[in-house]
């Protein structure tokens, strides 16, 4: 995993100590991004997962279960952004921001092919292809998935697509997408399942793959945080429209990290780890973007009044 300084170095204040360090952080622009994604290349394919096979099929039923119900959200998450993301690739508004953006639909789509590897080699799940993989994991989700990831994300990309210059849909789409799907959960999921599994010494090839995706969602985060600023942190009608769109979407964003089948007004537990801890983690992350950004979830003068 990147340390904390290589982490901000990619200019993420979500991964930072405290809300000063990420107030002050000096946000990468795309085409600085852009050079980062060159020195970061990686395969999807060239990860060895052999012994990672045999870790998997010594895990309790229970702790098998708990797994693949966290990673499935991002089989799926990885196949929903690699579709629907051409829409903000046609929104770029110079050369450096349309190269930047290019290369982060290349990362979902490898990290769907990271993932299809995975279950296919590791988990052994049953399909004779991609779609029928993709349709088996998705018996997995839960509702609030749906409604975040086929409803407002699918939503925000229609839009963009039919209007690739309108920059209110824009920032419908990048706060759905990297602020509440990358920047508060898959970074969240990300670090509890890592956390687990190196705790637990198990699936080092899986360790080191999903290691890379994190390293690609800093990178896109960082990019999100960075145009937020730029527009909404100096838009006040365009800050009032990221605030709805969070308020909209928080709940729905806390709904898809409960396990199916468990009451979401109760405490609960996902690998050891307590929904307190899951959801502190993520609220703090996302807080610290936000303060990066320059738009608090209450504006000054309501929180003033």
């Amino acid at each position: 995993m990147a340390t904390l300084d290589q982490l901000a170095q990619q200019g993420d204040p979500g991964t930072l100590r405290t809300d000063q360090q990420a107030g002050a952080l000096r946000l990468m622009d795309p085409q600085q991004l852009y050079e980062l994604w060159e020195r970061q290349h990686w395969s999807a394919h060239a990860i060895d997962l052999s012994r990672d096979a045999e870790d998997y099929a010594r895990l309790s039923p229970e702790a098998r279960e708990q797994l693949i119900w966290s990673l499935s959200s991002f089989f799926i998450g990885e196949e929903r952004v690699t579709t629907q993301f051409s829409g903000l690739v046609m929104s770029y508004e110079d050369e450096s921001e349309a190269s930047y953006l290019a290369t982060q639909q290349v990362d979902e789509a490898r990290h769907m092919q990271f993932f299809d590897r995975f279950y296919r080699e590791v988990v052994a799940i049953e399909g004779a292809d991609f779609e029928a993989r993709l349709a088996r994991v998705r018996e997995e989700l839960n509702d609030a998935f749906t409604r975040l990831f086929d409803d407002a994300l699918v939503e925000a990309g229609r839009r963009l697509v039919a209007d690739p210059g309108d920059r209110e849909a824009k920032v419908d789409f990048v706060t759905t997408y990297h602020m509440v799907i990358e920047g508060t959960l898959a970074l969240t999921g990300q670090h509890y399942v890592t956390d687990w599994l190196e705790n637990a010494d198990l699936m080092p090839g899986f360790r080191e793959g999903f290691g890379l995706v994190a390293q690609d969602e800093h990178r896109h985060v960082a990019y999100g945080t960075w145009y937020l600023q730029q527009t909404a942190g100096r838009d006040p009608l365009l800050a009032e429209r990221m605030r709805r769109c969070l308020h909209d979407l928080i709940p729905v964003a806390a709904g898809v990290l409960v396990p199916v089948g468990v009451d979401p007004t109760e405490d609960w537990e996902v690998l050891g780890y307590t929904s307190e801890e899951i959801n502190g983690f993520a609220f703090r992350s996302l807080s610290r973007r936000l303060k990066a950004i320059g738009v608090p979830l209450v504006a000054a003068e309501a929180a003033a009044a």
